[in-house]
């Protein structure tokens, strides 16, 4: 058993080759560049938005509790639509460096949890592939495999889903050479 303080080095390391790696996918790589549509007449419907007094939230529409789903009425305006899902972030250009703090916090949080899987599934010395394939499938499943119920559940285009899962063993091979590179005992 290894303790996570022992897995200071491959922490930090990993969150910080994760931050580097979506940095350049999302900047210097044109494949992430068609994961969002334009709203068609976009000028009038922000206007009406605004108009109607749209706060920052999360919204589904039509709006209806699942007790009424068979309601004809209900049932009526999903058939007319539109239906979807939209989230409005507050006014203002979005707050990049916070959001990159906290993409950053995220990946030393998810590189915490492979430190304390690894650490409780491999032994000081243990062979660098078996360590990757622990740390790497730990990885993978908080990067990656999450983002399928965007797609079941929220609407999110299949395309997108399947970039952000394979955005997602990107960072979970990242993470796995990082542990392996540096368990302790190797």
């Amino acid at each position: 058993m290894v303790s996570i303080p022992e897995l200071w080095l491959p922490i930090v390391l990993s969150a910080v080759i994760v931050f580097v790696a979506s940095s350049i996918i999302h900047m210097a790589l044109k494949y992430r560049r068609s994961d969002f549509d334009a709203l068609p007449d976009e000028e009038r419907i922000l206007a009406t938005m605004r108009e109607a007094g749209v706060d920052p939230g999360y919204y589904f529409f039509p709006d209806a509790e699942m007790s009424e789903m068979s309601d004809p009425d209900v049932v009526a305006r999903f058939d007319r639509g539109p239906v979807g899902i939209v989230t409005v972030m507050p006014d203002g250009t979005p707050p990049i460096g916070k959001r990159l703090l906290q993409w950053f916090v995220f990946a030393i949080v998810v590189s915490i949890f492979v430190a304390y899987l690894t650490g409780r599934t491999m032994a000081p010395g243990a062979e660098y592939f078996a360590v990757f394939r622990v740390a790497g499938t730990t990885a993978f499943l908080a990067y990656g495999l999450g983002h399928l119920m965007d797609s079941i559940w929220g609407g999110i285009p299949w395309r997108v889903t399947a970039k952000n899962v394979f955005d997602g063993l990107i960072y979970g091979l990242l993470v796995a050479g990082s542990f392996a590179g540096f368990w302790p005992g190797s």
